[in-house]
C-alpha cells in the first residue's frame, strides 16, 4: 500500500476542515465589537450578523451533493477553496452589516459543501481498516482550525489595531484558504466516483496507486450494479441509513456545541470572567478540543464508532449537568470554563470524531453525496437556528435553563446509541450498504 500518497491526499482534502473550523468560530472574536459598531439589536445581531455564515452553510449542505455528484468530488473541493477566499476577503473589507452578512454567507456555502465533498472523497479512497481515522482527519482539522482561530483572535485583540481589529481577525483566513485551493488542484479524482460514472480504467489506475492489492474487481462489480440506477434516496429500503444520518446530526447540534463555540467569550463573561480572561479561556477550549480529537482519531478504528459515542454521551450528560448547576448556583471564577473543558473533551472524543465518518459510510456510492447532504443539512439547519436563538434565549429564560435542555437531549442521544446505532468499523463500503438496506 502506498501510505505516503494515501496520507498526503487525505491530509490535503482534510484541510477543507481546517477552513471550516476557522471560519465557523473566528466570528466569536468580533461578536461584541460588531454589535457595538453597527448598534444592532440582539435579534438582528444573532439572526443576520452572527448567523449569516450558518445560513450559507445550510444552503451549501442542502445543494452541495449536486456538484459533488455531477462534477466530481475534486472539482467541488476546488470550488470550495474559492468560496473560502472570497468570503474571507469580502467580510474583512465591508462597512455595513448587510454586505458583511453576504460575504459571510459566501464563506458558509464553502463550509456546507465541504461537509459533503471532503468526507465522501476520503472515504472513497481509504481502505476499510484505515477509513475511520483518515476520514476523521477532517474533524481533526476542524478543531485545529478552531484552535488557530481562537489563538488568532487573542493575538489580534492584544495588538494595537483599534477599530480595525475585527477586520484582521476575519481577513487572515485568506492565507490558508489560498494555500488549500492550490494544494487540492494536485489530488486525483475519487476512484469510486469515476467508477460510478463508468470510467473504470481511470478508477482502477488511481485505486492501484493507493493499494496494489485492492479488490478492483469488487469495486467494478458494485459500480456496475449501481450504474444506471435512478433511485431516490427516499425509497423505503433506505429508511434506516436516512434515520441514522438524521439522528446523529440532530443530536450533534442539540448538545449545544455550535452555540457554545460561537458565544464562548460571552458565556465566560456571563460566568464572571473578565474580557481578556474570557478570550484566553476560549483558547483553552481550542486546545482541549484538539487534544481529545486526536485521542478520538487514534481510537476510532480500534474501539469503533459506537463505543466512542457511548463515551461522548456520558461525558456530555455529566459536563452539561455541571454547567447548568454552576449557572443556577451562580458559581464564579473558573468553575464554568473547567466544566466546559470537560464538555469539549466529551464532544471531541465522541460526536466530533464520529459524525462525518459515520455519515460517509452508511450510504451506497450512487447515493453517498445525497446521504451526506441529508446528514449535513440537518446538522447545519440546527447549527444555524440554535446559535441564532442563543442571545434571545439567554435574555429570556437564562443560561441555566438553556443548558438543562441540552443535557436532556444528550440523555436521548445515549438511548439512540444503545438501541439503534450500528458499528461500522472495519467493514467495506460495499458490504455496509448491503447490510443497512432493508428490502421490503
Amino acid at each position: 500500500m502506498n501510505q505516503s500518497k494515501l496520507l498526503y491526499w487525505s491530509i490535503t482534502v482534510a484541510l477543507a476542515g481546517f477552513l471550516f473550523g476557522f471560519d465557523t468560530v473566528v466570528i466569536s472574536g468580533a461578536d461584541q465589537a460588531l454589535q457595538e459598531l453597527w448598534q444592532s439589536t440582539p435579534k438582528f445581531h444573532g439572526m443576520v450578523v452572527m448567523a449569516s455564515a450558518l445560513w450559507g452553510t445550510v444552503i451549501g449542505a442542502i445543494f452541495g451533493s449536486v456538484p459533488t455528484d455531477k462534477f466530481g468530488r475534486k472539482k467541488t473541493l476546488i470550488a470550495i477553496g474559492v468560496l473560502y477566499v472570497v468570503g474571507a476577503l469580502g467580510s474583512a473589507l465591508v462597512n455595513d452589516p448587510w454586505t458583511f452578512a453576504f460575504f459571510r454567507f459566501i464563506g458558509g456555502l464553502g463550509v456546507g459543501a465541504s461537509t459533503i465533498a471532503a468526507p465522501a472523497y476520503v472515504s472513497e479512497i481509504a481502505p476499510a481498516e484505515k477509513r475511520g481515522r483518515l476520514v476523521a482527519m477532517y474533524q481533526f482539522n476542524i478543531v485545529f482550525g478552531i484552535l488557530i482561530a481562537y489563538l488568532s483572535n487573542f493575538v489580534f485583540s492584544s495588538l494595537d489595531l483599534g477599530a480595525n481589529t475585527w477586520r484582521w481577525m476575519l481577513g487572515i483566513q485568506v492565507v490558508p484558504a489560498a494555500i488549500y485551493t492550490l494544494m487540492v488542484l494536485a489530488i486525483p479524482m475519487s476512484p469510486r466516483w469515476l467508477a460510478m460514472k463508468g470510467r473504470y480504467a481511470e478508477a482502477r489506475d488511481i485505486l492501484l496507486q493507493i493499494d496494489p492489492n485492492a479488490d478492483v474487481a469488487e469495486l467494478e462489480k458494485s459500480a456496475k450494479e449501481e450504474n444506471g440506477k435512478t433511485e431516490s434516496l427516499w425509497q423505503r429500503k433506505y429508511r434506516l441509513p436516512i434515520l441514522l444520518a438524521f439522528l446523529i446530526a440532530f443530536f450533534n447540534q442539540f448538545s449545544g456545541i455550535n452555540a457554545f463555540l460561537y458565544y464562548a467569550p460571552r458565556i465566560f463573561e456571563i460566568a464572571g470572567l473578565e474580557k481578556s480572561a474570557a478570550l484566553l479561556s476560549s483558547v483553552g477550549i481550542g486546545i482541549v478540543n484538539l487534544i481529545f480529537t486526536f485521542v478520538g482519531l487514534s481510537l476510532i478504528d480500534k474501539l469503533g464508532r459506537r463505543q466512542l459515542m457511548y463515551i461522548g454521551s456520558f461525558g456530555y450528560i455529566i459536563s452539561l449537568g455541571l454547567v447548568s448547576l454552576a449557572f443556577f448556583q451562580q458559581w464564579q471564577g473558573m468553575a464554568v470554563p473547567l466544566f466546559f473543558f470537560l464538555f469539549i473533551a466529551a464532544h471531541a472524543i465522541g460526536q466530533g470524531t464520529v459524525i462525518w465518518v459515520f455519515i460517509s459510510e452508511i450510504f451506497p456510492s450512487h447515493l453517498r453525496a445525497q446521504g451526506q447532504s441529508l446528514g449535513s443539512s440537518t446538522h447545519w439547519v440546527l447549527a444555524a437556528a440554535i446559535p441564532a436563538a442563543i442571545p434571545f434565549l439567554f435574555d429570556s429564560i437564562g443560561a441555566s435553563w438553556v443548558f438543562v435542555c441540552f443535557t436532556a437531549m444528550m440523555v436521548l442521544q445515549l438511548l439512540f446509541v444503545m438501541t439503534m446505532m450500528p458499528e461500522t468499523k472495519g467493514v467495506s463500503l460495499e458490504d455496509l450498504s448491503k447490510s443497512l438496506i432493508k428490502e421490503d
